[in-house]
């Protein structure tokens, strides 16, 4: 697979990883590898960042379109993370709220349908 997929898959930002994981096709094996067994390199990027946006959206708990609404574009490391977690600017708590309101419905609307099926 190719490498962007690769990383997709381990959850982390494709230019932040080593030139030779990027600059060639990754195997089913390989990837299964890392997942299991871990380079060093990994183990930070994972921990560290930079993270890429479906990883910052989860850990500041809001949607990918949350980040776009704000403008955060770019990848952000788990300290950048930290900080805006510490002391959440006012776009953070209304997407939390909202993201929150969204999960609740969706929850419901699950619920019900379970009900009725």
């Amino acid at each position: 697979m190719k490498p962007a997929t690769a990383a997709s898959k381990l959850d982390v930002y494709l230019p932040a990883t080593p030139p030779e994981f990027q600059d060639r096709l990754v195997s089913r094996d390989e990837l299964d590898e890392l997942r299991h067994d871990p380079p060093q390199w990994l183990v930070d990027l994972r921990r560290d960042g930079p993270h890429p946006r479906n990883v910052v959206a989860a850990r500041l708990r809001v949607s990918n379109s949350a980040l776009a609404r704000a403008g955060i574009t770019e990848a952000l490391t788990t300290e950048q993370i930290a900080a805006l977690a510490a002391d959440p600017p006012e776009w953070l708590v209304r997407e939390r709220e909202l993201f929150a309101e969204v999960r609740r419905e969706q929850r419901r609307l699950q619920e019900r349908r379970e009900q009725a099926g």
